[in-house]
């Protein structure tokens, strides 16, 4: 159980992990593109300012051009041109020069500056083309993964729950054993003791007293009856002979009739189809199911009136138990639980996968319980 449980553990710890790590992935492939969109808004900026510095560079070139002619045209002439004029020109030649310069410098660096944007904004494609490319990776893989680990989960749960039915199974042979010791202790035993007392009584009597010795051997031949009855009845409870010598239809009316009789219940029994012989081992479950039932609806529901429905087909054999008591809260119905009415219908239902049959149960509380059996008549009996 323990194993079992740990497994479980492992399993959801699993998929609780992936399951962050695609979350964790998303969250970079979302930052990723949200960098790439920051990056070209500024990369667009830089682009429209390096345009137009260019633009600005190409004009301070061609001033600068004309600014130097008109300057060599100066140098030649200087003595045609006041000192004013010279000093002008080669100012003006000057500033032209400084401020081409500072337009130059400013255009490269916005020329690197556009560059480190465009290699920022290439990797913030690419971080965010592979985020988005393992988030789809993960999410079919999560698919494939989840979709195995909870199938596991399912295959161990249902282990455990047989682990679970099978130690429930195991004590209640065990309780049976001892109901029946008890019962052959108390019931036959005690009295089989009490008929050797009293054979040995009429052994004396029989010379002393014969009256005495006749009104002994009656209560000597009520002992043994009564002995007889609990006897039969044990019998009974281990395997209604009647299924082998009178079939299945006759052995549950005639078990009903006992039922009604000894509690306050009324059981509606109709049989549908044409009923036959089946293997030993079906008419064996389906009777199994149906005193289970009745012994449910009489220890838990509260039930008046019951209905049990037996359906004889070609290929199977259908059973409806249904009662109006106050049925349960089917979402409450598990393994571990301790109550004999948990146990009944799993029992019930273990009983019917073990042919592989199909079993269902439709109940809510204050709404009674319906319980649903089909079992195939082509099955391979062992045994």
């Amino acid at each position: 159980m323990f194993i079992i449980d740990r497994l479980n553990e492992i399993i959801k710890s699993t998929v609780d992990i992936i399951e962050k790590s695609k979350v964790e992935i998303f969250s970079i492939a979302e930052n990723s593109r949200s960098e790439c969109r920051l990056v070209e808004e500024e990369l667009e900026k830089v682009r429209i300012i390096a345009a137009d510095l260019i633009k600005q560079v190409d004009r301070l070139e061609k001033l600068d051009k004309d600014c130097r002619y008109q300057l060599m045209i100066v140098s030649k002439n200087i003595k045609e041109y006041k000192e004013e004029d010279v000093k002008r020109a080669y100012d003006k030649a000057k500033d032209l020069q400084v401020e081409l310069m500072t337009k130059k410098v400013e255009e490269q660096l916005l020329i690197q500056r556009r560059g480190e944007l465009e290699r920022r904004l290439k990797v913030a494609r690419d971080t965010a083309n592979k985020a988005e490319s393992l988030v789809s990776k993960v999410g079919v893989a999560m698919g494939y993964l989840s979709g195995g680990l909870q199938d596991l989960s399912i295959q161990l749960e249902d282990i455990k729950q047989k682990q679970y039915l099978g130690v429930k199974i195991i004590r209640a042979q065990e309780e049976e054993r001892k109901r029946v010791a008890r019962e052959i202790h108390d019931g036959p035993a005690q009295l089989i003791a009490n008929l050797v007392i009293k054979t040995e009584l009429c052994e004396k009597l029989i010379d002393m007293d014969k009256e005495k010795a006749k009104e002994e051997l009656v209560n000597l031949k009520g002992f043994l009856r009564s002995s007889l009855s609990d006897v039969r009845k044990i019998i009974y409870d281990l395997r209604p002979m009647s299924l082998d010598d009178l079939g299945l239809v006759p052995t549950l009316q005639r078990y009903i009739s006992n039922y009604v009789e000894n509690n306050k219940v009324f059981v509606d029994f109709l049989v549908f189809g044409d009923p036959k012989p089946l293997k030993s081992v079906i008419e064996l479950a389906a009777f199994r199911i149906v005193q289970e039932a009745l012994t449910n609806i009489k220890k838990h529901s509260e039930a008046q009136n019951a209905s049990i429905r037996v359906e004889f087909t070609k290929e199977q054999l259908n059973l409806l138990i249904s009662d109006d008591g106050k049925g349960f809260d089917k979402s409450m119905l598990k393994v571990d639980r301790r109550d004999d009415g948990g146990y009944g219908l799993l029992s019930m239902k273990e009983r019917v996968e073990l042919l592989d049959g199909k079993f269902d149960v439709k109940t809510s509380r204050g709404k009674g319980t319906k319980i649903f059996v089909s079992i195939s008549l082509n099955i391979n009996e062992e045994g």
